[in-house]
């Protein structure tokens, strides 16, 4: 199974990818813990991210699409992977497209997780992350989010503080789903084209959501 998970930010493909991730064994891949990662172990590729992000500037598609290629000839994506945040905008779904076809592994289907802009803003206002292990939680929709730190079992006795992104405050929201609507949207009609989109209704309860997104893939 090769999925590439699409929808505005706070539509909950994070949250869903991790539970598809638990129950198959398929491997989560987001190109920002890539990247994260690339520029905390030194690799060639995260020195170059160092770089460009020391310099003020964008990590080039063509230094993500290396993170993805290293992330993918790994052997627990030999049976799949979803991708997580990436592709963003129309030129990278082509570059995406071709390595995929240089490496024998093209998509089997996009989830397009869609929530209106109304919820997508309380989700995004509520949501609290782990800092350690990455668990999200919501203050408003998640018992375990109304509390102040994680309730991962591996933390111990002394669980971490859970954290707001600073993107999930207000005063960024507006403008992170006017970037989403101007260049990652288009991707639903240039997959739609190609006969692998595939709607998950994400407005309602995780559980609910989470069926209906095995359904539509398979899983």
């Amino acid at each position: 199974m090769r999925l590439v998970l699409l929808g505005a930010p706070g539509s909950g493909k994070g949250t869903q990818a991790q539970r598809l991730r638990d129950q198959t064994g398929i491997p989560q891949i987001s190109s920002g813990d890539l990247l994260r990662d690339a520029v905390a172990r030194g690799t060639e590729l995260g020195k170059r991210a160092r770089a460009a992000m020391d310099a003020g500037e964008l990590v080039t598609d063509d230094i993500v699409l290396g993170l993805i290629r290293e992330r993918l000839g790994r052997p627990d994506a030999a049976t799949g992977f979803i991708l997580d945040g990436y592709p963003r905008n129309v030129a990278q779904a082509g570059a995406l497209d071709q390595l995929l076809a240089d490496l024998g592994q093209p998509l089997d289907a996009v989830v397009l997780m869609q929530v209106d802009e109304k919820a997508l803003v309380r989700r995004l206002t509520g949501r609290r992350t782990c800092p350690d292990c990455g668990k999200v939680f919501n203050v408003y929709s998640s018992a375990s989010g109304k509390g102040e730190r994680c309730d991962n079992p591996v933390h111990g006795a002394e669980p971490p503080l859970l954290k707001q992104r600073d993107d999930d405050k207000e005063d960024v929201i507006a403008n992170r789903l006017k970037v989403y609507n101007a260049q990652t949207a288009p991707l639903i009609e240039h997959y739609q084209g190609r006969g692998l989109l595939r709607t998950v209704n994400a407005a309602q309860p995780m559980d609910r959501v989470f069926a209906e997104f095995v359904k539509v893939t398979g899983a």
